[in-house]
């Protein structure tokens, strides 16, 4: 059983930058695959980015490439999620996924486990 808690979000304007925590606490041994995903009321879950705890690899969605970055630290087992340039389309329930996955899905129906989430709201 994993347990996940995000943090970091918030009201910022457009232009303006935001870290998201992600950090997993019980049975973590198992994870893979640590993603971060991001959804408004009555949308379903849209991947934002992910990484590979093990190998570093990363991948993100056309719509935050150059604007964002994921990274981890496994001795915390946190995932981050640093967010530059943000946009008003941007906003968003960010929340984060993880899968047992040895590769990087970025299907939400292939992730094991979700926090609740944290809120990003820009604007314009």
């Amino acid at each position: 059983q994993v347990q996940l808690a995000e943090s970091g979000g918030g009201l910022v304007q457009s232009g303006g930058s935001l870290r998201l925590s992600c950090t997993a606490s019980g049975r973590t041994f198992d994870i893979h695959i640590m993603s971060w995903f991001r959804r408004t009321p009555g949308k379903e879950r849209e991947f934002v980015a992910g990484i590979n705890r093990f190998s570093g690899h990363a991948d993100y969605d056309d719509s935050v490439k150059g604007r964002f970055t994921v990274s981890r630290d496994n001795a915390l087992n946190t995932a981050y999620l640093q967010m530059n340039s943000l946009k008003p389309e941007d906003t968003a329930l960010y929340e984060c996924g993880v899968s047992v996955s040895r590769v990087l899905p970025t299907n939400p129906t292939l992730y094991n486990a979700w926090g609740l989430g944290t809120q990003v709201t820009v604007s314009s």
